[in-house]
């Protein structure tokens, strides 16, 4: 509590002190996300996060001493509506667009928006090609890949010695480049496993039951769900394998389960193994005065604590606007390439690296659902 007063304090104190006022002319920050169907709670959280970070930014003097104006549109988690979003965004003259639940959404947009010159920043989709394609020469992206992502699972079944392994797979590019980088990593490892079951569905589907019986009927030892339909479809998922008694672990893929998906997965959450890279209230982040004023001003905004996805978000527009007020430019090409390769210090996330190719480096942690709530295991188990 004394560090959250602490930073909102030292917030307040260099508004205060900013100086000259900001001027009047906006900068205007394009967000595209879903924020309706079974993503949509998801991506209002995401953008509301954005939002708080502009205000954080705009009371520190804004960028280039001009503040930030969010505009948000809807993709519907749909590749040709958030096409015509990020179009109609490039046409209200943005100097940014942050983007990206899901990843043919993402892979979908790229084109467009680079054609147009505009930079875009990848908050959360993770489809590897997102930043291998052609789509976006200059891709950046926030959240961890299926590459990184597949290396975490992989460890986590070999360190188990779980051998028989069945997917519940999305069956789009992010769900097939997920279990396609945790089969990889398991054999980068040397480890010895079989595929029982290969179960895929749709990003909207909710009814698993039919699916869960023939994996129940495959005995794995660890059944993986990989599944980014945080509100309907992963907390159906888990309340259904639970009701069908699913034999072994069941292991949600990485930056799947956030706690809003333990709100509505009630019990049946209770047991499941995931990891992510972000945990408000754990260290390294719960001392991290950057990360506690984030909080603050999203409690304020929204009365919710942010997780991963808000953070991430967050950090987008914050890394966008450290670049742009260190070189003094809105340049698309100046500033992705300060990004990409470059390190930069006091984000919410703390000291940040990001690779040559645009991926942020990302740290993971492995958890246990306990009694509904997300509990970090300590480094090695």
């Amino acid at each position: 509590m004394r560090l959250m007063k602490v930073a909102v304090a030292a917030l307040a104190a260099f508004a205060a002190a900013a100086s000259p006022a900001l001027a009047e002319d906006p900068i205007k920050v394009g967000v595209i996300f879903p924020l309706s169907g079974g993503a949509g709670p998801q991506g209002q959280h995401v953008s509301g996060a954005i939002e708080a970070m502009a205000a954080i930014v705009n009371d520190n003097g804004g960028v280039m001493g001009r503040p930030i104006e969010i505009l948000i549109r809807d993709d519907e988690s749909t590749p040709a509506v958030g096409v015509s979003r990020a179009s109609e965004l490039i046409s209200e003259g943005v100097s940014v667009i942050i983007e990206g639940w899901n990843s043919p959404v993402t892979l979908a947009m790229q084109p467009v928006i680079a054609r147009a010159g505009v930079m875009d920043i990848t908050a959360i989709s993770k489809a590897d090609s997102i930043l291998s394609g052609s789509g976006n020469p200059l891709a950046v992206r926030l959240n961890s890949s299926n590459t990184q992502d597949g290396a975490v699972i992989a460890r986590y079944i070999a360190d188990n010695g779980l051998t028989r392994v069945a997917f519940m797979t999305e069956n789009d590019a992010y769900g097939e480049g997920a279990q396609a980088s945790i089969e990889a990593g398991l054999k980068a490892i040397g480890h010895s496993y079989e595929v029982v079951a290969v179960e895929k569905f749709p990003f909207a589907q909710a009814d698993f039951r039919v699916a869960l019986t023939n994996v129940k009927s495959a005995n794995p030892d660890v059944t993986i769900a990989i599944n980014a339909n945080e509100g309907l479809g992963m907390p159906a998922l888990i309340r259904q394998a639970r009701g069908l008694q699913v034999p072994g672990q069941l292991v949600a893929a990485v930056g799947t389960v956030a706690p809003s998906v333990i709100d509505v997965a009630g019990e049946a959450a209770n047991g499941l193994i995931g990891a992510d890279i972000y945990f408000p209230s754990i260290e390294p982040f719960a001392s991290n005065p950057a990360n506690i004023a984030f909080i603050a001003k999203t409690e304020e905004m929204m009365d919710y604590t942010p997780d991963k996805f808000m953070a991430l978000g967050a950090l987008a527009l914050q890394v966008w606007a450290m670049a742009a007020n260190e070189l003094q430019t809105l340049e698309k090409e100046a500033i992705a390439e300060r990004i990409r390769g470059g390190s930069f210090t006091g984000t919410i996330l703390g000291d940040v690296t990001f690779e040559g190719n645009g991926q942020l480096g990302s740290k993971h942690y492995l958890f246990d659902v306990t009694d509904q709530k997300i509990v970090v295991r300590a480094a090695g188990q």
